[in-house]
């Protein structure tokens, strides 16, 4: 390989690394030394809690119970079964029998029009008897009866959006260990972000605003074409400096299972990933330099190491960011249940970029016409 061109890619390299050391220290680390409130605050504010589901009969009949008899004075459940041709209907009829403050909106198939989430999410929040909604799926479960007063708890001043945290349930595989790795890398930038007041993203599995922001925003209107986004896009066009909290602590975590075949995740993430092209610029520009640079720093260590351009110099820069991730993630996958991921911190880290770049591609070119 000729000089100039080594040169050159020694040049990018150190500037892939200063643009990871920027992610880290200016982004991530804000995060770190965040502490979430550890005392039970007392019950707040009225709660609609609002769950769509479509063919959810087992995960109904099993999770909604944890949501119903939650430690919380004053709240309501409403259930949008969304044209469901399982048993949903039965099973919420007879969970209503026990619980009456369980409300259900019942939404049937239309030859000629088909309905998505984002429809029934916006007749479920039209149903809703009170100003703050708090949002989940029906294969989530709340890792405590808490869940409410926690989240609940940050609607004060001009607080609007409360991002809460969802990690998936740990099980045996490497499918299931890279999407609990995923989910928590996720999770440090959209809840840093936040806490720096550039909030972009929320997720749906666990997450609360008000009536009165979505009415304000004209609901899913603008973005109602596009099939995922009920929750980061609702959040990215949104959020504000001033009206977004996070709550982090483990009693307000909602758990799910990971997807447990390559296809089944792989139909997931191209789902989801198909939204980014929405965001707004500057949110555009910040995860694709973070992935970008994150891809070509591995590239380009590589590079370095196999033709032998300064690969003293490389590696010691490759040592120097490992070490400081270690030291910002160590206590942040220990507070968002990913304590025995951290040990593979390098291997999943290159997954992780090459995740992000592929799938960015895929999410540009391939678009997906159902929700479920």
């Amino acid at each position: 390989m000729e000089t100039y061109i080594q040169e050159a890619l020694f040049i990018l390299f150190q500037v892939c690394f200063i643009a990871q050391l920027y992610f880290l220290v200016g982004n991530q680390r804000s995060l770190n030394t965040y502490q979430p409130l550890h005392e039970l605050p007392p019950p707040s504010v009225p709660v609609s809690v609002i769950i769509s589901a479509r063919n959810e009969a087992q995960n109904l009949s099993q999770n909604l119970p944890d949501i119903l008899e939650q430690n919380y004075p004053d709240f309501e459940v409403v259930v949008i079964n969304d044209c469901s041709y399982d048993d949903s209907d039965l099973v919420l009829e007879g969970l209503k029998l026990t619980y009456p403050h369980l409300k259900i909106v019942t939404i049937t198939e239309h030859v000629r029009f088909k309905t998505g989430k984002k429809f029934a999410l916006t007749l479920g929040i039209k149903a809703a008897a009170n100003e703050y909604m708090l949002f989940t799926d029906a294969d989530c479960r709340p890792a405590s009866r808490d869940w409410i007063t926690r989240m609940a708890a940050n609607f004060t001043g001009s607080t609007q959006i409360v991002l809460g945290y969802s990690p998936y349930t740990k099980s045996s595989g490497l499918l299931n260990d890279f999407v609990r790795f995923e989910t928590i890398k996720t999770a440090i930038n959209y809840l840093s972000a936040a806490i720096n007041g550039d909030a972009y993203m929320g997720i749906g599995r666990n997450l609360a605003y008000t009536k009165t922001l979505f009415f304000n925003a004209k609901g899913f209107a603008s973005h109602m074409h596009i099939l995922s986004g009920d929750d980061d896009l609702f959040v990215n066009q949104n959020a504000a400096p001033d009206n977004v909290a996070i709550e982090i602590n483990p009693d307000a975590f909602v758990y799910t299972e990971a997807k447990t075949s390559l296809s089944a995740w792989y139909r997931q993430k191209k789902r989801h990933f198909g939204v980014g092209g929405t965001y707004k610029k500057r949110h555009r520009r910040m995860l694709s330099i973070d992935a970008i640079s994150g891809f070509l720093f591995y590239i380009l260590l590589t590079l370095s190491l196999i033709f032998n351009f300064e690969p003293l110099l490389a590696l010691g820069l490759f040592m120097f960011r490992l070490i400081l991730q270690v030291t910002v993630y160590n206590k942040l996958f220990k507070r968002l249940d990913g304590r025995d991921l951290v040990w593979y911190l390098p291997f999943w880290d290159i997954v992780y970029y090459l995740y992000l770049n592929t799938f960015g591609l895929i999410g540009t070119f391939i678009k997906t016409s159902k929700w479920k």
